[in-house]
């Protein structure tokens, strides 16, 4: 819906993996160090992710300066940044079949604890990366802190954003999708105006492209510095691949129709496992990839990381916006219908079911609350989010409130906005309860620099009783979380088309415990543009 556009340490057993973040080098590809993709962790179990042994990461082979013969990579976890008390130590063998990337999974680290890693091939040592352990299983919890993130279109503007999230003191990063986008880079839609190579002009369709735009987006130094300080748990929305593709089915104006389109998704998911931290438990299998997955954090928060895109049924009428009720777009209602798969849905109701955290969090790609574009008594939605699967959702938000979950807070990207909404059991029922509350995330760099509000953020607020809070600007969410109240800051700053700009808080919004719904806390003074007349899109075809 939106604009065209390593892995490493991990906690004890009975302790969620822990994400390992990234440093970023401090060598340019010129210079031939192998280090393309510096470490990264994954989530907070134990696991970790390497980097991508890649002395020429934009090579347009793909290969990125590689020979074809399979390197011994060394990693080393240690207690201290300075790699005095070494703690587990080992070697994996990165293989040109997976781009020279590394992936070791570590386990016997000590639960809720700081760790610094590093890789050494040929002769060189990688920068060191930091993560931090999740605490033991089922452990009690009085506090925790993460961050969410999405939607870094490279053209659109500097990761000024990352750069802020860096030097945030949060347990664990969840990137919600759209890491990178499919789009070329010309010097014609460049907004940051830096130089870019000819050969990532065109759209990204296969292994050796998919490689090299990934080459692009991880030369930045302000992401592979929120790499480097934090552990990622990652999933992908559509851009990773292609604009608004559903399962096996890809968007209407595709370059990759028929044959074409599960050749594409696979080698887009094999990049994606190259370069991102995931454990082998996600290697891809063809055009498939595990992306699904639960992360406990001690009693305090159960997370469920969702796939909204290898499973779902076709986004009904188009890929737009249309008119919507039971009577005029019928097929969003259709039980049969679904935005994530029967076998997945199924996962979650048993997790909740199984739970007894003080929270559950979703990790979702695009938002579940209704965004009605129509402020008269009609409705006009958007196919492509939760909106175009109406049956799933008030299905999946039954399944919560059977299984006695009584604070569900979703987490979402996508939408280059942010918003604090109420999660309603039936949007087409004015009395309907709140069950839930959804904080959506701006994007790091879509859209470029934004504004506060917009002609369509007035429009949202007025057609949207249940949307509590809107904003345009770049930034991430920090949310803070105890056994009392579920606290998050909407982070901005106030361009991304220039570097350089500071960040600040917008707003901060919380969930009390056992009361379901937004409300706010505290909202301080705009930053930069405050006013755009920008309305919403009401077509994406």
């Amino acid at each position: 819906m939106s604009p065209q556009p390593p892995r490493c340490c991990s906690a004890p057993a009975r302790s969620p993996p822990t994400p390992c973040p990234s440093r970023p080098s401090s060598r340019s590809p010129a210079t031939r160090s192998p280090w393309a993709s510096p470490p990264a962790t994954r989530s907070p179990t134990p696991s970790c992710s390497g980097p991508r042994l890649a002395p020429e990461p934009l090579a347009a082979d793909g290969l990125g300066g590689m020979p074809q013969e399979p390197v011994k990579v060394r990693w080393q976890v240690a207690e201290d940044p300075l790699f005095r008390k070494v703690v587990k130590a080992g070697t994996v063998t990165a293989t040109p079949n997976f781009g020279h990337s590394v992936h070791p999974e570590v386990w016997g680290l000590r639960p809720g604890r700081d760790y610094w890693y590093r890789f050494m091939a040929a002769g060189e040592v990688s920068q060191t990366g930091h993560t931090r352990t999740a605490p033991a299983y089922g452990s009690p919890l009085a506090r925790m802190s993460f961050a969410f993130a999405s939607c870094a279109l490279y053209s659109h503007g500097f990761y000024t954003a990352y750069r802020h999230l860096a030097d945030e003191d949060v347990d664990v990063v969840f990137h919600l999708g759209d890491y990178l986008y499919e789009s070329g880079v010309t010097a014609e839609n460049n907004w940051r105006r830096t130089t870019v190579d000819p050969s990532l002009a065109g759209e990204t369709l296969d292994l050796a492209r998919y490689r090299q735009q990934y080459g692009l987006y991880k030369s930045d130094p302000d992401l592979m510095a929120a790499h480097q300080s934090h552990a990622f748990v990652v999933a992908p929305d559509d851009h990773e691949i292609e604009n608004n593709w559903a399962d096996e089915v890809p968007e209407e104006r595709s370059q990759s129709q028929g044959a074409l389109w599960m050749p594409r998704r696979t080698a887009a998911f094999q990049a994606y496992y190259e370069h991102l931290p995931f454990r082998a438990s996600s290697l891809p299998d063809g055009p498939d990839m595990q992306i699904y997955r639960n992360l406990r954090y001690g009693d305090l928060v159960d997370f469920n990381v969702l796939d909204t895109r290898q499973y779902r049924d076709d986004q009904a009428y188009g890929d737009g916006s249309d008119p919507a009720s039971p009577e005029l777009t019928p097929d969003i209602y259709d039980p049969s219908r679904s935005m994530m798969g029967l076998e997945q849905e199924a996962w979650l109701q048993r997790n909740w079911r199984q739970s007894t955290a003080r929270w559950q969090v979703l990790a979702n790609q695009a938002p579940m609350a209704e965004t009605d574009l129509d402020e008269t008594e009609a409705k006009t939605l958007y196919m492509d989010p939760w909106d175009g699967y109406i049956a799933n959702r008030n299905r999946l938000l039954e399944g919560a409130r059977t299984s006695g979950i009584e604070n569900l807070v979703v987490i979402t990207g996508d939408r280059h906005h942010n918003y604090a909404s109420n999660l309603m059991a039936d949007y087409d029922d004015p009395e309907s309860a709140v069950v839930g509350s959804e904080f959506v995330g701006t994007s790091i760099a879509s859209g470029g620099d934004g504004a506060d509000m917009t002609t369509g953020g007035e429009s949202l607020l007025l057609a949207n009783d249940h949307l509590k809070f809107f904003n345009s600007q770049r930034g991430y969410v920090r949310v803070r979380v105890t056994p009392d109240e579920l606290s998050s800051d909407f982070r901005v700053v106030p361009y991304v088309e220039r570097r350089g700009a500071p960040i600040s808080t917008r707003a901060t919004y919380v969930v009390e415990n056992g009361r379901p719904g937004v409300q706010l806390d505290t909202q301080n003074a705009a930053v930069g543009t405050k006013y755009a007349d920008v309305p919403m899109p009401t077509l994406n075809r």
